[in-house]
């Protein structure tokens, strides 16, 4: 049966274990426990999954109630046990089967007690854990190394350990009519802009699924509704504290159990190219590493279709370029070449990410071998090929967002192919659509390209340049449109 017909509890115990064995499987699922036994000659039974219980706290909380006598606990049985036997904090009482079993599944255990029409819900579950660690894709050298994990409990504890103020809301939600996800909404309630959060709230409460397995990646499917954008409409962070840095600003973050992920939300294009290392480094060392970051951004993205593009029309160059262009094309086109070269970089990077560690170095030297000397001896590739790819590699390899990255090299492809089919026109089509494609993109209302587009100087410069923390003037991003403008107090501005 998918739902409960009946989810009222029933004074007679027997009918809610016997609900509970049909219910859950019993007999075909092992790690259901459900222990009878009795409390003071009453009868009783706790239920729970075996994966999420903690033995300890089961068997204090079973030694307790075996030993109470049936004078202590009568009348008002679930009152007198609640107040005098167990001895926990996290408990709740509930009168509806179906929440009681939707607990239980949670990892959550439940007490019935025989002539009670309610049952006690004890918060007693372990989720098998990691440790939190440093995130593989946002290291730094400088700051702290405890990036979020794949229980949601945790994640949340990191950013409130942050985060010590009474006005951080934490909403709680479940998506998954099997599944039964939890999801946790994140904002500060004075700062972040109402319409934003009941925006992001009834994306969430639209969610039809019967489950959402893949975690943050099919939450953020169903509040942006971009399907066709390459560009994330979100941003992701592994860091706790990159997430409480967006929260102070007045954005919202979104926290899904069993990802380590925290989605951020609204973002725009340049936010997707910071990176924490930027802000453990003093203000200058911060603005050089951010415009070396922007540089291989560029790189990555323009400095391939931009020398196919002078390949294919070398009047285009100055006379002291003019070595730029290569000396033999080969007998395959300069443009499938790049467009090759470009196909077989991230077949290589996909390789590695499926690639056990013991073997990576092995993939790397026959990658080396394949897309090398033997690829230019055989007349597939012209060395300048391979060396402007590579370099758009490393330049691509430098950018913070995996998504960015990914949304760049997609434009890159399109890139290489519109040259290849129109030369210099190729070139003029591509970045006037991409730039009014961009110009056009909203995250949640907020234009893709601020403060670029609409221009606001201010944010533009502290884009461009890592300002010491003292001499910023503390104002929330303007495109917010945050409750609270500043982060300090403004008679102190």
């Amino acid at each position: 049966m998918n739902e409960l017909k009946d989810t009222s509890i029933h004074k007679d115990i027997e009918k809610n274990v016997d609900t509970l064995k049909q219910y859950l499987g019993t007999e075909e699922s092992f790690d259901v426990v459900i222990r009878e036994f009795e409390i003071g000659d009453n009868k009783a039974a706790l239920c729970y999954i075996d994966a999420f219980g903690d033995d300890q706290i089961v068997t204090l909380i079973m030694q307790n109630l075996v030993k109470v006598e049936r004078k202590e606990i009568v009348p008002n049985t679930h009152d007198k046990i609640l107040q005098k036997t167990i001895p926990y904090t996290e408990t709740e009482v509930l009168t509806d089967l179906q929440d009681a079993v939707d607990e239980m599944l949670a990892g959550q255990m439940l007490l019935f007690n025989d002539g009670e029409d309610k049952v006690i819900v004890l918060d007693t579950r372990w989720y098998p854990a990691r440790d939190p660690e440093e995130p593989e894709v946002e290291r730094i050298t400088r700051g702290s190394r405890d990036g979020f994990v794949e229980t949601i409990m945790f994640n949340i504890g990191l950013i409130r350990r942050r985060i010590r103020d009474p006005r951080l809301r934490v909403k709680p939600y479940r998506i998954g009519r099997r599944s039964k996800t939890d999801i946790a909404l994140l904002y500060m309630n004075d700062i972040t802009n109402q319409e934003l959060i009941e925006n992001i709230e009834d994306e969430i409460n639209s969610i039809d699924i019967d489950g959402i397995p893949m975690a943050e990646k099919t939450v953020e499917e169903y509040i942006t509704r971009e399907f066709l954008n390459p560009y994330p409409q979100v941003r992701y962070t592994e860091r706790a504290d990159v997430a409480a840095i967006h929260l102070m600003e007045g954005h919202a973050v979104i926290l899904v159990d069993t990802s380590p992920s925290a989605i951020i939300a609204p973002t725009t294009l340049f936010s997707h190219m910071q990176h924490a290392e930027e802000y453990r480094q003093n203000a200058l060392v911060g603005t050089y590493l951010r415009w070396i970051r922007y540089i291989g951004i560029f790189i990555s993205l323009f400095l391939a279709p931009l020398w196919l593009m002078f390949s294919l029309e070398p009047d285009l160059l100055p006379e002291a370029l003019a070595f730029i262009g290569p000396e033999e094309v080969g007998p395959i086109p300069i443009a499938i070449q790049f467009i090759m070269a470009h196909v077989f970089v991230d077949l290589v990077k996909l390789a590695s990410v499926h690639t056990p560690t013991p073997l990576a170095t092995a993939l790397g030297l026959v990658a080396a071998i394949l897309i090398g000397e033997i690829a230019v001896d055989v007349q597939v590739f012209v060395p300048e090929v391979l060396l402007y790819i590579s370099i758009a590699a490393v330049g691509m390899f430098s950018t913070p967002s995996h998504e960015f990255q990914m949304a760049n090299r997609v434009s890159h492809l399109v890139l290489l192919v519109l040259i290849g089919l129109f030369s210099y026109y190729g070139l003029l089509i591509g970045l006037l659509g991409g730039l009014i494609f961009l110009a056009t993109t909203k995250s949640f209302g907020v234009p893709y390209l601020w403060p670029l587009i609409p221009l606001n100087w201010d944010a533009l410069t502290a884009i461009l340049y890592r300002k010491p923390v003292p001499m910023r003037n503390f104002k929330r991003p303007q495109a917010l449109k945050s409750k609270d403008k500043y982060r300090k107090d403004k008679d102190n501005n």
